[in-house]
């Protein structure tokens, strides 16, 4: 599904990684590893482009991002450590939003009861109609993670998705990738801790933090 070559990534005048390959297969999961300033985030930035790519390719379903970057961007869902949230809309709003925004909206027209049971799963229960900048950054964090419940996307790009989530809220986000998997998804994630449940398809690429 996505196939990396020889990316090399140099920040203030220090490189981070060189030449770096590798494939995450369709269905597959993948975890970035590696101390803080390794790389993670930078390696997420590029392949989501959001940091331009200055060595190497990137290659989606065989085809080079760079000829077709809207084909990649439409089939990805990227969620870095700022949230993305509208702070002035609660987080009802911030879900319409997205549905509206990604095409959803028809097939969720009206459909609160199941944005209310994502919110519940999440542990937003009562918080619902408050304005998420009046959130904790926690409570914030779970609101963003709420896409992954509404979201069709081929690649989830996750970095540090556990951060503020209690042990419940990991089992279930893990619960929610095996959905993603299940249905032909893949999932390139960061994060300080293991994940607590088994995947077959778990690949691990560990970066070093290089001076």
């Amino acid at each position: 599904m996505l196939k990396v070559e020889n990316i090399t990534c140099i920040r203030q005048d220090r490189c981070l990684f060189e030449n770096l390959s590798f494939e995450l297969p369709q269905g597959s999961i993948m975890q970035i590893e590696g101390p803080n300033g390794a790389g993670k985030t930078s390696l997420f930035r590029i392949l989501s482009g959001f940091t331009r790519l200055e060595q190497g390719y990137r290659f989606w379903f065989d085809n080079n991002i760079a000829d077709d970057e809207d084909s990649f961007f439409s089939e990805l869902l990227y969620i870095g450590h700022k949230t993305g949230v509208n702070t002035q809309l609660n987080a009802i709003e911030n879900i319409q939003f997205w549905q509206e925004t990604h095409g959803y909206a028809q097939a969720c027209k009206n459909n609160l009861l199941d944005i209310y049971d994502v919110l519940a799963n999440l542990g937003l229960v009562g918080l619902e109609d408050i304005p998420v900048r009046m959130l904790s950054a926690g409570q914030q964090r779970r609101v963003a993670l709420a896409r992954l419940w509404i979201s069709d996307a081929k690649l989830w790009m996750l970095d540090e998705p556990f951060t503020a989530v209690d042990k419940k809220g990991v089992t279930l986000l893990q619960e929610q990738f095996k959905l993603q998997l299940n249905r032909g998804g893949s999932i390139l994630l960061t994060s300080h801790q293991d994940l607590t449940e088994h995947f077959d398809d778990l690949k691990v690429l560990s970066l070093e933090y290089r001076i």
